[in-house]
């Protein structure tokens, strides 16, 4: 009832099309009624005139029967076109509010959760419940019309082999709601079972590169095969339950056609039933037995739609851990001064912190870097600016305000960041350099790009800007990815800007070459870069040392090196390598 009252008000919208599509189911019914009804009548009327009356007759009634099944037509039409579409439509819905709630979601989310899983819950869940949403209510209203109508005009014909017929389908309604408690959990286990597939396919694929450098194939099939196999096992017992369910009910149904004969002949044998009307009566059988088939059937439709939308549920009820406050504030005229007050942070409460009281300012207009080991701490501090996670003690404040009372919009508005690992859209060169800037003319992005020192490279391209870069940049070098990326955030034109190891996956003369386009990017805007190779930083007007026990040095780079301490440790090192 919970899940009723959470899909109901999918409908809303299209409220007019579901009314006339029942109106419309219900005259389908409404003429399958009619047809054995009127053999019924004929019998004991029309057929018993003289030749020429019956000729006459029929003529005027065939003129009839097909005006009505030319009806019949146009309604069967309207709930197969329309209700479909009703049914896309509200699949299309859940899929968009689906994706606009995955993409509120921080960070953290997508750390404990896995793609494969979401794109299952994104595609194959929503079709079953676009099913279900135009079968469902057409189905159970067509059956309970057709029930009713026939169980009337049946008790009208025979009391008591009607009766007998009622009481075998409450044993078979008794039986199919026991077992469908059981198909319920089968099918939800599918559904589970189906996004692990999906898991596994978009792990290996997603990473074929890997596989294919260290011949991994035989792992991956290995890998893929467990969750085959487990998605196989959750079929055998979905079709266990189901064959037993299906039997079941033809089990009952070969009762009634039993009890129609037996009691029919003993009915016959007193005087009460004439041959003809148990001729019609088994006409009857059919058109009362069909709806208990659909409603057995769609048992099936419910269970995978119920699945699907609970899994959609449960994604919709997360409440994301970072939202805007009711009276978040829009960042207007960023100057660029940045403040880390006594922030501390973990990923999970029951985690050890990643950061312990960290104090640091940064001035507008200022470099300065950030270095230190690998689990230090260095990109965390830095994903904390942008709010890609909430600090768990402190402020991080922007131009003197706190990032948790800024719109998220506003506050990543002002933030540039270019990364050591590139993501790259599967379109062309001018829509990645364009996603700095929405709606950017291509004046703009060709300035950008020169900026970048990357307009030659894109103008030597077969198709210019308009070459396509394959997915995740897989057409273009390391070099160019970057540089891509850099004239993003030219084309963005931020106040603040973030290096987060931004030349280390590089080798050194593309880096050299990355080196000056980052030196121009960073002309004049606040820039916090985190780094690896040391001889990169040496002119940031501070440079901090931290590890996982807080900030140890600070200075520049000359101060550093006269202090003889961790910084002057790592640079020698570096040095003694070169």
């Amino acid at each position: 009832m919970d899940l009723l009252k959470k899909f109901i008000p999918y409908y809303k919208p299209y409220i007019g099309v579901f009314l006339l599509d029942l109106v419309a189911a219900s005259i389908l019914s409404v003429i399958d009624l009619v047809f054995p009804q009127l053999l019924r009548v004929l019998r004991g009327t029309l057929f018993l005139e003289t030749p020429d009356k019956i000729i006459s007759g029929v003529i005027k009634l065939a003129i009839l029967l097909l005006l009505m099944y030319t009806v019949r037509f146009l309604c069967k039409h309207y709930v197969t076109y329309q209700g479909h579409m009703m049914g896309a439509r509200m699949e299309s819905g859940m899929r968009s509010d689906l994706f606009e709630k995955f993409e509120q979601f921080s960070f953290s989310y997508y750390d404990k959760n896995n793609t494969g899983e979401m794109m299952s819950k994104l595609v194959s869940d929503l079709f079953d419940i676009s099913e279900l949403a135009h079968h469902g209510p057409e189905n159970i209203f067509i059956s309970v019309v057709k029930l009713i109508g026939s169980f009337i005009i049946l008790m009208t014909m025979n009391v008591p082999m009607t009766l007998i017929l009622a009481v075998i389908v409450c044993c078979m309604a008794v039986f199919s709601f026991r077992q469908n408690g059981i198909m319920r959990k089968t099918f939800f286990d599918n559904r589970k079972k189906i996004a692990g597939i999906n898991s596994s396919l978009q792990d290996t694929l997603g990473g074929i590169r890997v596989v294919k450098s260290f011949t991994g194939e035989d792992i991956e099939k290995e890998k893929f095969d467990r969750s085959n196999e487990a998605f196989l096992e959750s079929k055998k017992a979905n079709y266990k339950t189901m064959a037993l369910f299906f039997s079941g009910n033809n089990f009952f149904d070969g009762l009634m056609y039993i009890a129609v004969i037996f009691f029919g002949g003993i009915f016959i044998a007193k005087g009460t039933l004439s041959v003809e009307d148990l001729a019609v009566y088994a006409l009857y059988i059919n058109v009362f037995i069909a709806p208990v088939h659909i409603l057995i059937e769609f048992t099936e439709q419910l269970q995978k739609g119920a699945a699907g939308f609970q899994r959609f549920r449960d994604v919709m009820d997360v409440v994301p851990e970072i939202q805007d406050a009711p009276d978040a504030e829009v960042l207007t005229d960023c100057k660029g001064d940045v403040d880390y007050e006594d922030v501390s942070f973990s990923y999970d409460e029951d985690e050890e912190r990643v950061l312990s009281h960290i104090d640091l300012h940064v001035d507008a207009g200022k470099r300065i870097a950030i270095v230190g080991p690998s689990g230090g701490g260095k990109s965390t501090l830095c994903s904390l600016l942008p709010r890609f996670y909430d600090v768990t003690k402190g402020a991080v404040k922007v131009d003197g305000k706190d990032v948790r009372k800024l719109t998220q919009k506003s506050l990543r508005g002002v933030i540039g960041i270019v990364q050591q690992d590139v993501y790259l859209f599967n379109g062309t060169v001018r829509e990645n350099i364009a996603y700095g800037k929405q709606g950017a003319s291509l004046d703009e992005i060709i300035d950008a790009a020169k900026k970048a020192d990357l307009h030659d490279f894109i103008s030597s391209l077969p198709n210019g800007y308009d070459t396509l870069v394959g997915e995740r940049g897989a057409r273009l070098s390391g070099g160019q990815k970057q540089r891509i990326s850099i004239a993003r955030v030219f084309l963005k034109n931020p106040p603040i800007l973030i290096l987060d190891e931004a030349t280390s996956a590089l080798d050194n003369e593309s880096e050299r070459y990355i080196q000056q386009s980052l030196d121009k990017l960073s002309d004049g805007r606040t820039t916090i870069t985190i780094a690896h190779r040391l001889s990169t930083i040496r002119n940031a007007d501070e440079i901090i040392v931290l590890d996982s026990d807080g900030i140890q040095e600070k200075g520049n780079h000359k101060e550093l090196l006269a202090k003889d301490g961790i910084y002057a440790k790592y640079y020698k090192m570096q040095v003694g390598e070169a």
